[in-house]
C-alpha cells in the first residue's frame, strides 16, 4: 500500500528512514482502540451522507472482523507498516477492496491517534484504580485485624509516640484514596473526543464530531481543533497519578524493608514473597518491596520524559508526539504490576506484636507528661524543658506501663487521632470509599 503522502512525495521513503520513523512496535497496542474509533467514524460518515449505506456496511464488517482478530491476540498483519493506523487500513483494503480508502475521509492521523490515546487512558485509569482498591482492601484487612497492636511511632526515624499498627496502616490507605482521586481526574481529562479536528483545522466536509463523540461514549468534545490534536495533558495527568501512586508504594516498601530486619523485627514476610541469597544460606531478602521501591523511579522518569517532550512544542501537531506512547504504556505496566505485587505482599504479612511492644518505652510518654504539667498551669515551653531534662542522659529508657500506653491512646481518641474509636471510624470510612472509577463516575 503506498504511503498516505505518496501523491506529494512519490519517490517513497528511504528504508533507513522508514525503520527509524516506524512506531508499529509500540503503537500496535492501540489497535483495538484504533478500530473502535474507525467504527465510530464510519457511522458518522454514513449518518452525514458522506458514505452510502452499502459502503459503510462493507467497511464496518471488515473492521469488525479485524477487531475480533486483534482482541484474539493477532500480531500486525504487515510488520513493515509504518504505524498501527497504516497497518489497519492496509489490511482492511486487502479484505474489502478500494472502498476502504474512504475510511480516512475527513480524518487525519493527528486526530486519530489522539482519539486512540484518549480511549486507552480511560481504560488504563480504570484498571489502575482497580489495583489501587485491591491494595487498599488488603491494608484494611490487616488494619482491622491489628487494632489492638501498638508500636512506637517515629519521626526522624527516632521513637516518638505510641500508635496502633492499624493507625499506621491506615495512613497508606488514605494515601491510596488520594491516588484514586487523581486517577478519577485523569479519567475525566481523557473522557473527551478530538475526532473531527482533522490535521489541525477540521474539514470542509459536513462532518458531525458530536455524532462521533456519542458513538464512542465519550463525555465531552474539544472546543478547539488545534488544542484537540496537540493536547497531551490527559497523558500527563495519568502519568502524574501513576508517579504519585508509585511514590506511596515506595514509602510503604521502605518501611516493610526496615521492619523486616532483625533490628526491628516488626514484620515477617511470607517465604513465598521473599527470596534468598545465592551465596549466604541464612538470608531471607525482601526483594518484592525493594523492587517496588526501585521501580518508582521508572514512573517518575516517564512523567518527566513526556513533560520534557511537550515543553517546547508549538501548535499544533509535531512528530515529537509519536514518543508519547512509550512513556504511558511503560508507566501503566509498571504501576499496575507494582500495585498487584504489593497487594499480595501485604496480604501475606505477619506482624510481631511482641517485637513492637519492646519499643514501647517511657520516652514515648514524654509529651503526655509535659501536657499534664500544662493542664496544671505550666507554660508548655517550661513543661517541655522540665521533662526534656529527664531524658537528656537516659540511654536505655525502661518499658512503659501497658496501662499508661493505652491511656495515652485513649486521651487522643478524637478525629484523626490514634485512639480506638477514631481508628474504628477510619476503617469504616475507608471501607465506604468508592475505590473503582466506575463507582465514582
Amino acid at each position: 500500500m503506498p504511503d498516505l503522502w505518496s501523491g506529494r512525495l512519490p519517490g517513497g521513503l528511504d528504508p533507513e528512514v522508514r525503520r527509524f520513523s516506524s512506531s508499529l512496535d509500540v503503537d500496535w497496542r492501540l489497535a483495538a482502540y484504533d478500530i473502535r474509533g474507525s467504527l465510530a467514524h464510519v457511522a458518522m460518515l454514513q449518518a452525514t451522507g458522506i458514505l452510502t449505506e452499502r459502503e459503510a456496511h462493507s467497511i464496518t464488517d471488515g473492521l469488525a472482523t479485524l477487531l475480533d482478530e486483534v482482541m484474539g491476540g493477532a500480531a500486525p498483519w504487515n510488520p513493515e507498516a509504518e504505524d498501527v493506523h497504516s497497518a489497519v487500513e492496509e489490511e482492511l483494503t486487502r479484505r474489502v477492496g478500494p472502498v476502504a480508502g474512504k475510511l480516512h475521509t475527513g480524518r487525519s492521523r493527528n486526530d486519530q491517534v489522539a482519539l486512540d490515546l484518549h480511549l486507552y487512558v480511560r481504560d488504563a485509569t480504570r484498571a489502575t484504580a482497580a489495583e489501587v482498591g485491591r491494595l487498599a482492601r488488603a491494608l484494611l484487612t490487616q488494619a482491622d485485624a491489628h487494632q489492638e497492636v501498638v508500636l512506637p511511632g517515629y519521626t526522624h526515624m527516632q521513637r516518638a509516640q505510641p500508635v496502633p499498627l492499624a493507625q499506621h496502616l491506615l495512613a497508606y490507605v488514605f494515601m491510596l484514596s488520594r491516588d484514586r482521586e487523581r486517577l478519577w481526574q485523569a479519567y475525566q481529562s481523557a473522557d473527551r473526543s478530538p475526532l473531527g479536528a482533522g490535521a489541525l483545522a477540521g474539514s470542509t466536509l459536513p462532518l458531525d464530531p458530536e455524532r462521533s463523540r456519542q458513538e464512542l461514549g465519550l463525555a465531552h468534545l474539544y472546543e478547539n481543533s488545534l488544542d484537540a490534536v496537540s493536547d497531551r495533558d490527559f497523558l500527563l495527568d495519568y502519568l502524574a497519578a501513576a508517579a504519585q501512586c508509585m511514590l506511596h508504594l515506595s514509602r510503604l516498601a521502605e518501611e516493610l524493608v526496615l521492619w523486616s530486619t532483625r533490628e526491628f523485627g516488626f514484620v515477617h514476610i511470607d517465604d513465598g514473597w521473599a527470596t534468598g541469597s545465592s551465596m549466604m544460606p541464612q538470608k531471607k531478602n525482601p526483594d518484592v518491596a525493594e523492587l517496588i521501591r526501585g521501580r518508582s523511579a521508572r514512573t517518575l522518569a516517564d512523567f518527566v520524559g513526556l513533560a520534557t517532550v511537550m515543553k517546547g512544542l508549538p501548535l499544533s501537531y509535531n512528530r515529537d508526539l509519536q514518543e508519547d506512547k512509550a512513556y504511558v504504556f511503560h508507566a501503566a505496566d509498571t504501576v499496575m504490576a507494582a500495585l498487584s505485587a504489593m497487594s499480595g505482599l501485604v496480604a501475606h504479612l505477619t506482624f510481631d506484636a511482641a517485637a513492637m511492644a519492646k519499643g514501647l518505652t517511657t520516652e514515648l510518654l514524654a509529651t503526655d507528661e509535659a501536657e499534664a504539667l500544662v493542664r496544671d498551669g505550666l507554660p508548655f515551653r517550661e513543661a517541655h524543658a522540665r521533662i526534656g531534662v529527664r531524658f537528656r542522659d537516659l540511654q536505655d529508657p525502661p518499658a512503659a506501663d501497658r496501662a499508661a500506653i493505652h491511656a495515652s491512646l485513649h486521651a487522643r481518641d478524637r478525629k484523626m487521632g490514634p485512639g480506638p474509636n477514631s481508628v474504628r471510624d477510619q476503617i469504616a470510612k475507608a471501607r465506604r470509599l468508592p475505590w473503582d472509577i466506575g463507582e465514582i463516575g
